[in-house]
This record gives C-alpha cells, sequence and structure tokens, in this order.
C-alpha cells in the first residue's frame, strides 16, 4: 500500500505565503509523477500543480500559476507545494496524489491538509 500524508495547511491572512508538505511511504516513490489538487466546499476537486517522476515538466492552470510552485525531494520521499499571494478563492482542503509509471490516473491519495485565506 502506498500512503500519503499531507500537512503544512492553516489559517492564514491573504497575502500570506504557506508551504504544504506530503510525505509519501513508497519505495519507488522516485518512479511517480505527483500532483496537488484541491476542493473547496461545495465545489469540485481541481488539480493545482503536477510534476512528472523526473521533475522535468511541471503543469499549472492559470488560476495559480506564478503563485504556486511544486516541488519534490526524492531522498526524503516528500512532495511540496509552496503557496504564495493566497487568496481567499485559494482556501480549499488540498490533496496530494501520486501517479505511478504508465498509470492512467493518479492512484494514490492522502488525506488532505485544510488551507483557510481570510480577506
Amino acid at each position: 500500500q502506498v500512503q500519503l500524508v499531507e500537512s503544512g495547511g492553516g489559517l492564514v491572512q491573504a497575502g500570506a505565503s504557506l508551504r504544504l508538505s506530503c510525505t509519501v511511504s513508497s519505495r519507488t516513490f522516485a518512479r511517480y509523477a505527483m500532483g496537488w489538487f484541491r476542493q473547496a466546499t461545495g465545489k469540485e476537486r481541481e488539480l493545482v500543480a503536477h510534476l512528472t517522476w523526473s521533475g522535468g515538466r511541471t503543469y499549472y492552470p492559470d488560476s495559480v500559476k506564478g503563485r504556486f510552485t511544486i516541488s519534490r525531494d526524492n531522498a526524503n520521499n516528500a512532495l511540496y507545494l509552496e503557496m504564495n499571494n493566497l487568496k481567499p478563492e485559494d482556501t480549499a482542503v488540498y490533496y496530494c496524489a501520486a501517479q505511478g509509471v504508465g498509470a492512467p490516473r493518479f492512484d494514490y491519495w492522502g488525506q488532505g491538509t485544510q488551507v483557510t485565506v481570510s480577506s
């Protein structure tokens, strides 16, 4: 079983920064593409950042591009999401997810960490 645990969420004011962490229990973490998703209350889950297993490609939707940065530390089986200039619309539960090589979808998910941004 692959276990993912997020941490680092909290209550912050607009314009603040947070760094989310995700620890992954897998001996093949370095070969997983990784992603961060978020789900606001009453809304669908959406992708906010994606990183290939090699770290050679990243993806961000326009809503977070330039503000969020995804990174990984393969030596420590860790994934990070640096969030800067947070906005109230960023308020959501944030999840990390892993996609195995050749897998058609993200197969493994964490439990989520709450990020709340006040005006």
